[in-house]
């Protein structure tokens, strides 16, 4: 049934009319279903798309997928990629269909999207105390009783929360909760101490409407984060486990959940949980890293774990934003028609990879170009030379943080390295 209605509802994304709605889609293409248009394999450059336009290589996004299935399966690890870094059902099902355990989500709204497309197990790295969401999830539990769903508990007043809201939704199974261990003082979420996830634990005994199941958090925000610190972060996280284990917390489960993982400390991951003991049930070593599906060309770039393990593979960076020079008003100075509105701009500016000729739609490498600035709707270039760019010329972005790449973008062409549109990612912000 789940297999269904994810195949349903890619269907009905394919089925989708193409419209205004759409950036940069062509405009002789309104009208045309998503399929029908993917069908015609139209050139990116050439048959009738607009600038700016966001492109996600077809090559790119299948190595990285193999690559990460390969990694998880060498080190033992299961695999809940976040699906907040791109949310797009079809890369989803590309996920599933790569290994992926399930798909982990950071609010309920992803989590909905995600019960909509059949998706069956759902990390939701957060301690969820809405009422309503809450009252959606006992429902989802209620109806479907091979739907898996695992969220974080950090506090007593969020245990508090959690149970009266199932309460009076009269959930008939219980939520199944990991105990978020913070990653340190002046981190982000998760409990400071062992003695307070203590505490938790034995309020999360004291209730039937929530199970505990094992203990998570991110590794990621562990303060002044380097290789020895993160490595120290995950000890204590396994020796929690471990305590809970022998204590008899875990004594009624058939698998225990140990769970880490972003995108820049993976393998500090891996390797700290290989070292996690023999347990009284089967460990879920479940990894979340999701910015590898598209990788960037800036912050995970420099952060990925392949950096210190080239052994292990590499990761390609998939999206390219294509803009134009609409504006040359001096030789040391251009200006694209792509800004905030289409560039992921909150850790680092594009860069500047690629120029096609608007005369012929020959490339070359962009150098001595450098992108300055983003205004609403305009790149700021600087150039070296008057000659580098003329007005008309496409100039390739490489881009920084996928996560607010996809968010600005609600139909991505997927497309081949000779320009060769093959698909539509559809994405849910």
């Amino acid at each position: 049934m789940a297999g269904e209605r994810l195949a349903q509802g890619l269907k009905n994304l394919a089925d989708e009319k193409v419209d205004h709605r759409f950036k940069a889609l062509p405009p002789d293409a309104d009208g045309r279903t998503v399929g029908d248009l993917a069908a015609e394999r139209r050139n990116l450059f050439t048959d009738g798309f607009t600038t700016p336009v966001l492109a996600l290589s077809a090559e790119s996004v299948d190595h990285n997928l193999a690559l990460m299935e390969t990694y998880a399966t060498r080190h033992g690890l299961a695999f809940a990629p976040h699906g907040k870094t791109c949310m797009a059902p079809q890369l989803f099902a590309r996920q599933l269909e790569h290994g992926a355990w399930g798909i982990t989500a950071a609010v309920p709204h992803q989590a909905r999207v995600y019960r909509d497309y059949g998706i069956q197990r759902i990390f939701l790295a957060n301690e969820v105390v809405d009422a309503a969401a809450l009252h959606w999830l006992a429902g989802e539990l209620d109806a479907d009783p091979d739907f898996r769903f695992i969220c974080y508990v950090d506090s007593l007043r969020g245990i508090e929360l959690m149970d009266a809201a199932l309460r009076a939704a009269e959930a008939s199974r219980p939520v199944d909760v990991v105990i978020e261990l913070g990653a340190g003082e002046g981190a982000r979420t998760g409990v400071r101490s062992e003695a307070e996830c203590l505490e938790l634990a034995d309020a999360i005994a004291g209730v039937d409407t929530l199970r505990l199941v094992g203990v998570a958090g991110y590794e990621g925000e562990v303060p002044q984060a380097d290789r020895e610190k993160v490595t120290a972060w995950l000890r204590r996280l396994v020796r929690l486990a471990a305590e809970f284990d022998a204590s008899g917390r875990f004594a009624d489960l058939d698998e225990i959940v140990v769970s880490a993982g972003g995108s820049a400390w993976f393998d500090t991951v891996s390797e700290v949980f290989a070292e996690i003991p023999e347990l009284s049930a089967p460990v879920l070593k479940l990894l979340r890293s999701g910015a590898y599906v598209s990788h960037d060309d800036g912050h995970y770039r420099r952060l990925t774990p392949f950096n210190r393990v080239p052994q292990e593979g590499a990761l390609q960076p998939a999206f390219r934003l294509w803009a134009q020079v609409v504006s040359r008003p001096t030789p040391e100075q251009a200006f694209l028609n792509a800004g905030k509105r289409d560039a992921a701009y909150d850790l680092d500016l594009p860069r500047a990879q690629v120029v096609r000729s608007g005369r012929d739609g020959t490339q070359r490498p962009a150098a001595g170009i450098t992108v300055t600035g983003l205004s609403d709707q305009h790149a700021w270039i600087s150039t070296e030379h008057a000659g580098d760019l003329e007005v008309g010329d496409w100039v390739g972005l490489g881009l920084s943080h996928p996560c607010t790449s996809f968010d600005k973008w609600q139909l991505i062409p997927l497309v081949e390295d000779d320009g060769t549109v093959v698909d539509f990612i559809r994405t849910f912000f």
